[in-house]
């Protein structure tokens, strides 16, 4: 039995013993069948209205395994790195904010969604689990497609001017936005979707190798000649996907437009 199935099961157990807990879920990897010796550990606990103030996270967190380091991320959720590197996303909310649950369903699937119920005394929380359940949201769109052909061309055009300022550190972040909007469309075009917000995650399994070197086509190191290449092999498979998806979706961005870009990358 893996570490983290061990903690969930702590956690499972904890909130069973503490009456201030009034419920408990866990999402991520290991509710997807999915979780492995790498993978994190997340709950959302829901403690009774009032508690939450008083309430001394770090010594409830370090019943579960000994810490080395308790944060807030930049979500403003609480991070621990256990003493055993595995890490740990806890979200300690009061029982009145439980309907946050139902603003899951637009972000993924959830395809078994009574693997994530750990906890309940109030009779809530299988239903709000059971709302999540079913098909996520279409991302398949005319809208979503649209939206990542012309947000491309917005980090594009920034990444390009980037190198020319010879701002190369910045151009580098901007083209990681380029690579999020063209695995985007590859994952429209393969109708692999399901990852659409982590875009990246399984991405070596998720997309043929095509487009998996197509991806590699668009990665730099902090290079100046590096990162013209991957732009201009931005560029190209971007062409590419319009090409391809233009038979199925009606794309706003022109081919003049496309011109142009090119013509821009070597003024």
């Amino acid at each position: 039995m893996l570490i983290q199935t061990k903690m969930i099961s702590k956690v499972k157990e904890k909130c069973f013993q503490d009456n201030r807990v009034s419920a408990c879920m866990t999402y991520g990897s290991f509710t997807k069948g999915e979780g492995d010796s790498f993978s994190d550990i997340e709950f959302y606990i829901f403690l009774k209205d009032g508690m939450v103030s008083a309430f001394n996270s770090m010594q409830w967190i370090s019943d579960i395994y000994p810490v080395d380091l308790l944060l807030f991320n930049e979500y403003g959720t609480e991070v621990a790195i256990f003493t055993n590197m595995i890490r740990g996303e806890f979200h300690f909310l009061p029982a009145c904010q439980m309907d946050i649950i139902k603003s899951f369903k637009p972000t993924g699937v959830f395809p078994d969604t009574e693997s994530m119920f750990l906890y309940d005394s109030t009779g809530r929380l299988s239903p709000l689990l059971d709302h999540l359940s079913g098909p996520g949201p279409d991302r398949m769109t005319n809208e979503n497609v649209n939206f990542a052909f012309n947000n491309f061309v917005n980090e594009w055009i920034m990444g390009i001017n980037l190198i020319r300022r010879g701002e190369l550190a910045r151009s580098l972040e901007i083209l990681s936005h380029v690579q999020k909007y063209i695995l985007q469309l590859i994952r429209v075009k393969e109708n692999s979707v399901v990852r659409w917000v982590n875009y990246t995650k399984n991405l070596e399994k998720d997309i043929c190798e095509e487009s998996y070197g197509d991806y590699v086509s668009i990665t730099s190191a902090l290079e100046a000649k590096e990162l013209f290449d991957a732009y201009k092999s931005a560029l190209q498979v971007m062409e590419k996907l319009y090409h391809t998806l233009g038979s199925f979706y009606k794309i706003e961005m022109s081919e003049v437009l496309i011109g142009k870009l090119y013509d821009y990358l070597y003024k």
